[in-house]
């Protein structure tokens, strides 16, 4: 009776971890573009930088008043070292998923950040020298398949917010790829890592965002009617960026590595459908066609991942790097100097 209520209570709670996940995603997504669209506020880099901020004062709540997570503690010199580069790859890749939602619409611009586990296994080979076995490279067909339908289909394209979106997931494959050695020997859950990074984001946007939009945003201030209301809303999607990475941890925590790929390529036909819904961008059936192709791509993706990282490796032969088994292993290193609870 017992392990019938701890497997319900688990399930229950891996189901309210992805609910609550994809909530506050697809709402930090629409309120974006909301912000862009509906407020005339397209000023990317602005609203990049007041996430930032919002998630560096969030976070140090969160660790140093509240103490939801003990602090790990990471050396002055590392900080500059290690912190500091992720931290400005980090910056980009906010920034160019902001720039590319101020161009083209959420279903296109979520399509395109699927192309990541292609970005990242492409660059791992080119500049890493990685081996990845045929199956790999064989899961990627639906997924750059899928882009190019999508793309060539897509009736509000936009070769400024495609470039963006594109980059977009270099970017983020850098910076998973990075990790890798820079933060080797520290475990950062989503709250350390904001807590360390939204600092350094900050700086190094607040100078651009000034230079090349404070003109706007002051006229924006001039012209703009229901002043109260539009800071209101641009400062909440702010607040709730912040709030994503509590349920980026919690998500982590509460399934599976499997159950978690599943669930994030779900969450993009969540935010794509719901994105169509407020927005009512026009939509062709090919269009529409091409993003499932791509999501289930990426689903196959990460079960063969998946598959291969439960095989035992063969004397001799290069290993395809693995996917996390469980989702403890989703984490990075541990850090010996992390605070004792």
């Amino acid at each position: 009776m017992e392990e019938s209520l701890v497997l319900h209570w688990g399930t229950f709670r891996a189901v309210l971890a992805i609910l609550q996940w994809w909530g506050f995603n697809v709402t930090v997504i629409i309120m974006n573009k909301w912000i862009f669209q509906k407020l005339d506020f397209k000023f990317p880099l602005t609203v990049s930088c007041i996430h930032f901020i919002c998630s560096a004062v969030g976070a140090y709540i969160a660790i140093k008043l509240v103490k939801v997570k003990p602090l790990i503690e990471v050396d002055s010199e590392d900080r500059w070292r290690r912190i500091f580069p992720m931290s400005f790859v980090f910056c980009i890749n906010i920034v160019l998923g902001n720039v590319s939602l101020r161009y083209i619409p959420v279903s296109f611009m979520q399509t395109i950040k699927s192309f990541t586990p292609a970005t990242t296994v492409i660059l791992q080979w080119l500049v890493w020298r990685k081996y990845f076995e045929w199956r790999i490279w064989a899961s990627l067909v639906p997924i750059v398949g899928g882009i190019l339908l999508t793309s060539i289909t897509e009736l509000s394209f936009n070769i400024f917010g495609f470039c963006a979106a594109l980059f977009g997931c270099l970017a983020t494959s850098t910076k998973t790829i990075l990790a890798e050695s820079l933060l080797h020997g520290y475990k950062f859950d989503s709250i350390n890592t904001v807590y360390y990074m939204a600092p350094f984001a900050t700086m190094i946007l607040a100078v651009p965002a000034t230079l090349l939009e404070g003109g706007g945003v002051i006229n924006w201030f001039y012209t703009h009617q229901s002043i109260c209301s539009s800071l209101i809303i641009i400062f909440t999607s702010g607040v709730l960026a912040f709030c994503l990475n509590f349920s980026i941890f919690y998500v982590i925590h509460s399934t599976t590595a499997v159950t978690f790929n599943v669930a994030g390529n779900l969450k993009v036909a969540v935010a794509v459908l719901v994105s169509w819904l407020i927005f009512r961008n026009p939509i062709s059936a090919l269009n529409a066609i091409g993003c499932a192709i791509t999501l289930s791509g990426c689903t196959f993706y990460g079960y063969v991942r998946h598959k291969l990282s439960q095989q035992p490796a063969v004397p001799g032969t290069p290993r395809t790097p693995r996917t996390p088994r469980s989702r403890m292993e989703m984490l990075p290193l541990v850090n010996d100097k992390q605070d004792k609870v």
